[in-house]
């Protein structure tokens, strides 16, 4: 049951040297290069870049769906050669939910993968939409809910695999700000809840103080680590302190400089 301690299994995430090219009709193209890092047991961990740095494909490399062509990804010591549904999970910009299935089901559609029967799935599934606020929304389909409320569903339904991982790839990146505003300070309390190691992706310099206890700066391409922040303020974080805003001011340095550097090296 999500929330009870007891089902929880922390995972350690590690990156040693690892590099990934991509082959294009113009040439090969080398997304990230050398990459080593390690994702704490219950961290959260925001990778900040500019756009085409190859956060995505990290993040990809680490759920198994991207394979690496240099080093290695471990998870909990073990090297990960695919996907992994019992310990990792993914949430993506675009919610991907079925048309066809209500909010109650498309959450449950991991589970039905798996097996599990319907009373089971049902009984999740209804646990994780009410305290999302989506409860009276369960059979409403996708186009009946508003941007938020999909996303919402699309991450319930991630929940529902009770993975010990959960990766997020920009995954507010479409919602006004208002919206991605309130979504931050809700995933702060799921992960209050559920003590998951999270790896996050987004451009949003403020959304990355707001969540996490740590930052890592890429380069531009091709993706390595070039800084990595440690932000230790409790929640919820006043994002107009001293502290926020000089580490704003730290992390735009390191963005504006690789940006720079990326549009000078553009063709």
């Amino acid at each position: 049951m999500i929330g009870d301690p007891r089902s929880l299994v922390t995972a350690q995430i590690e990156l040693r040297d690892v590099g990934k090219r991509y082959e294009t009709v113009s040439g090969p193209v080398l997304a990230v290069e050398q990459v080593s890092l390690k994702v704490r047991r219950q961290e959260f961990l925001t990778l900040l870049g500019p756009s085409g740095c190859g956060k995505s494909t990290l993040l990809g490399m680490i759920g198994g769906l991207v394979a690496p062509d240099a080093g290695q990804v471990l998870i909990d010591g073990e090297p990960s050669t695919g996907p992994n549904p019992r310990k990792v999970a993914m949430v993506f910009q675009d919610p991907g939910l079925f048309p066809w299935r209500t909010a109650l089901d498309n959450v449950g559609f991991g589970l039905e993968l798996q097996g599990v029967g319907g009373a089971r799935r049902r009984e999740v599934a209804l646990g994780l939409l009410e305290p999302m606020g989506l409860r009276g929304f369960e059979r409403k389909y996708p186009r009946e809910l508003s941007g938020g409320m999909r996303q919402r569903v699309a991450i319930a339904r991630a929940l529902a695999l009770d993975t010990p991982i959960l990766l997020m790839d920009e995954p507010f990146g479409a919602l006004d700000e208002q919206t991605r505003l309130l979504m931050g300070e809700w995933l702060v309390g799921i992960r209050r809840r559920t003590q998951k190691t999270i790896v996050f992706v987004t451009h949003s310099l403020q959304e990355a103080i707001a969540l996490s206890d740590r930052i890592a700066v890429m380069t531009s391409r091709p993706g390595r680590i070039k800084d990595l922040f440690e932000v230790p303020l409790p929640y919820p974080r006043d994002l107009n302190s001293p502290e926020v805003t000089d580490l704003r001011a730290k992390l735009w340095d390191q963005i504006r400089e690789e940006s720079l550097r990326a549009m000078e090296g553009a063709p």
